[in-house]
């Protein structure tokens, strides 16, 4: 099992390919206290103007702020916009 996942860790490492990419991941950008852009979502579990609830393949992230709209939504990615006070991720229990 460890040798497999080194060989992975090999191929991974050769082809540069963010883990994103590949993987569900989540990539979260943040532009200042303004926009925010998540990568990898599964789902929104919770949407107010002050909070919002995201639920992640890796845990649920919390976003709260004042005027915060959803924006841009796919299947995989969403944009939030407003302005953002605090994030914070809750580890799924594994």
């Amino acid at each position: 099992m460890a040798k497999a996942r080194r060989i992975k860790n090999k191929i991974e490492d050769m082809l540069e390919m963010p883990k994103e990419v590949y993987s569900d991941t989540p990539k979260l950008t943040v532009v200042g206290f303004e926009e925010m852009f998540i990568e990898n979502y599964k789902s929104i579990l919770e949407y107010e103007e002050f909070f919002v609830r995201i639920n992640t393949h890796i845990g649920i992230l919390n976003i709260n702020g004042f005027n915060l709209n959803l924006e841009k939504m796919t299947n995989d990615d969403i944009k939030i916009t407003g302005t953002i006070e605090s994030i914070d991720l809750e580890k799924n229990a594994d």
